[in-house]
């Protein structure tokens, strides 16, 4: 597994050797930043389930501001902070070793980029998007990377249905809040 573009690029990360942890797809890395690749400078970023921590430090090699991490595994946050402390960006990123569904229960406002890749046929995903919603700012993308056969709503609060891509055995689906549009 390798940093694909940015400061890092190039970069390879440690992973974890479980099976509970599921990489993404260096296919499906380079597809998600393909369609946000414009919104991440500057961005402050969530990457939920973190696993070994590849997303968020891609998003931080690509100039995203910031990057919390969040993972309940000690092993991956473990695996987290050496990628983080390995690509310079400690000062960028701030990880935690919790249950995702609590964090988003006290989590501050103010996300512009969150990444959802939970474990697969859990119901995951489904439980996140009401929580995170009142979490993001106005223009935020909300990517969930999820089993194929799971079809998500078209709404869940602000959050709106962009787009849903399919990679093999994953899927993605892309969700933002629209900009309110601004008076003339």
């Amino acid at each position: 597994m390798r940093v694909i573009t940015g400061s890092c690029r190039g970069k390879k990360l440690k992973t974890l050797d479980s099976l509970d942890t599921r990489p993404t797809s260096d296919m499906v890395k380079e597809a998600v930043f393909s369609i946000i690749q414009f919104d991440v400078p500057g961005a402050s970023v969530l990457d939920l389930f973190a696993g070994s921590g590849q997303i968020g430090i891609e998003a931080l090699s690509r100039s995203a501001r910031h990057c919390v991490f969040v993972d309940k595994n000690p092993e991956a946050v473990s695996v987290i902070k050496e990628n983080v402390f390995s690509c310079g960006f400690i000062k960028q990123s701030r990880i935690l070793n919790m249950d995702s569904l609590e964090y988003l229960k006290t989590a501050k406002p103010g996300l512009d980029i969150v990444f959802i890749d939970p474990p697969y046929r859990m119901g995951i995903v489904e439980k996140c998007l009401p929580l995170i919603e009142t979490k993001l700012n106005e223009g935020a993308i909300v990517i969930c990377e999820h089993e194929k056969e799971l079809v998500l709503g078209d709404e869940y609060g602000r959050l709106h249905l962009h787009k849903r891509y399919k990679y093999g055995k994953t899927a993605v689906t892309v969700y933002k809040i629209p900009m309110k549009e601004e008076d003339f």
